[in-house]
């Protein structure tokens, strides 16, 4: 177990769960994990257990999505979480339950909301460019939509994996998997304008590769920060949708679709291992899967007077 949790915490709960609750051995290993799950989020994200808001557990939500888990699973997830945070609340460690109005994500074949190629302009001409991550924010709204990025794929990358003259960068995906991605002129446009604002950033060790990094701390983008920018950005915008950095990679995939991109081709963009998984976005028209990404994305086509 991550050690953000005391040993006698971890005794009790286990005692909790076994002699008050009387579950199984099999039971109890696998609350335990959906701990381990919490936990390890929390420790990469710097935030005590105890101190742990309902805001930044919807944060752990999306993140399990943004890593491909089915919303079966995370439901089963949350029940191990809702468990251990009202141990601790009858232990009195907590005095609020934070999971309390913590909501598991519809079972459904249907898409969370997409935004529009409109409502994706104006969240990126919302940003302040006065600002000294101005830039980058906008960079990092172009490359979630136009590469259909998980957040942390985005997070991840580093300046090796562009290959920006040949149109591609390199995303290190779940278990480790590699794939090209094609990415838009008007992405590369808004990185290299980045690139000349992070030329201004002090690294620090480990970090100097980083494609999207922190002014302040020197370091590369937390998935976090990555939230908070989106979040930022909506309300700034007066969106009223409820998005996530993950609601760009829906975004990309809906709009290959409905520009008539085929299915396959989308699966490889997306980093998918199998087509099922992919499948969701077929609801929108089933007969209009033709042409292979580059020729569909929205981001890709010329814009007036070009």
């Amino acid at each position: 177990m991550p050690s953000v949790l005391p040993p006698a915490i971890l005794r009790r709960y286990k005692q909790y769960l076994l002699l008050e609750r009387g579950f199984s051995g099999n039971t109890l290993d696998a609350y335990l994990k959906d701990l381990d799950k919490l936990l390890g989020f929390l420790e990469e994200e710097g935030i005590g257990f105890r101190e742990v808001t309902l805001e930044q557990l919807q944060t752990f939500v999306a993140t399990l999505m943004d890593l491909g888990i089915t919303t079966r699973s995370i439901a089963r997830t949350l029940a191990g979480v809702r468990t251990f945070y009202k141990f601790l609340e009858l232990e009195r460690e907590i005095t609020v339950d934070p999971t309390e109005l913590l909501e598991s994500p519809a079972r459904s074949g249907h898409l969370p909301d997409v935004l529009s190629v409109q409502e994706i302009d104006l969240l990126i001409t919302t940003v302040d460019t006065s600002k000294a991550e101005g830039q980058r924010d906008r960079a990092i709204i172009e490359t979630l939509y136009s590469c259909g990025l998980r957040v942390s794929e985005l997070c991840g990358l580093r300046m090796g994996d562009l290959f920006l003259d040949e149109g591609f960068i390199r995303v290190h995906g779940k278990g480790k998997k590699e794939r090209l991605v094609p990415i838009s002129p008007r992405a590369i446009e808004e990185l290299k304008r980045w690139f000349e604002d992070r030329k201004r950033i002090d690294f620090r060790p480990g970090h100097e590769d980083a494609v999207f990094a922190s002014f302040r701390r020197g370091t590369s983008l937390s998935r976090i920060t990555v939230f908070h920018i989106v979040k930022t950005l909506a309300a700034a915008a007066g969106i009223r949708t409820t998005i996530s950095p993950h609601t760009f990679r829906h975004s990309f995939a809906t709009h290959l679709l409905e520009g008539g991109a085929n299915l396959r081709a989308i699966q490889e963009m997306l980093g998918h291992e199998e087509i099922g998984t992919t499948e969701i976005y077929m609801h929108i028209d089933r007969h209009r899967l033709r042409e292979e990404i580059l020729l569909h994305h929205p981001r890709n086509l010329p814009r007036n007077g070009e």
